[in-house]
């Protein structure tokens, strides 16, 4: 018999070692660590030991991303709050990016608007751009997170050079193609916002920050 016909058989008949409990004490197989001989039982009984392993690590990482998830869904709470408890609209883009700094321990934040009305081309987020910048935001269906590879929005920042990483938040209602302002988060940890990572917690905060803007818009 050839080895898979022994494991066809011992598979198909898993009550073999109850009718030959002989059997069973008798086997001895190699240590997987130290090369000694172990009885069958025992060496099973490793591999549920490893696998018991496995699965604590494995419910130790979920808990550790859903308390993550938690912290990072009371952060957006409390933004969200300061957005709505301020009322004058003139106020509001510094009041967002102060509330997204303290909120999220975000070393830089920026925000610039375009076709606001008129009482509102004073401020300070209402500074021209160029149309490469407007034309980039238009292309960005989600934020972007990467490098600082030189993007005009880091001239935005007080300190731009420090720099590593960003994200950019695109700012539009609903599905509309054109973008009427972005939203630049920056930090010195070049891994903070680093291309590949999830985004979906991004597109809320630029959901909420579009809506909360529309009223400045032209």
């Amino acid at each position: 018999m050839l080895d898979k016909d022994i494991a066809s058989y011992l598979a198909s008949h898993p009550d073999f070692f109850d009718q030959h409990p002989e059997v069973l004490a008798t086997l001895r197989l190699p240590h997987p660590h130290d090369g000694q001989a172990v009885s069958l039982v025992e060496r099973q009984s490793m591999m549920l030991r490893e696998k018991v392993k496995a699965l604590e690590a494995r419910v130790a990482e979920m808990m550790r991303n859903a308390q993550e998830n938690d912290a990072i869904s009371s952060h957006l709470v409390a933004w969200a709050r300061a957005l709505l408890l301020e009322a004058d609209a003139a106020a509001l883009p510094d009041r967002m990016v102060d509330a997204m700094k303290e909120a999220f321990s975000v070393p830089h934040c920026a925000l610039r608007l375009w076709l606001v009305q008129a009482p509102y081309r004073s401020l300070a987020c209402a500074r021209p751009v160029t149309a490469d910048t407007v034309s980039l935001a238009n292309s960005m269906r989600v934020p972007f997170c990467g490098s600082n590879v030189g993007f005009e929005a880091v001239a935005w920042f007080d300190d731009g050079a420090a720099v590593q990483s960003l994200a950019m938040l695109p700012l539009r209602i609903g599905a509309d193609p054109e973008t009427f302002g972005l939203l630049v988060l920056g930090s010195a940890d070049k891994d903070r916002f680093r291309t590949g990572m999830g985004t979906t917690f991004l597109e809320r905060i630029a959901e909420l920050a579009s809506a909360a803007l529309a009223r400045l818009r032209g």
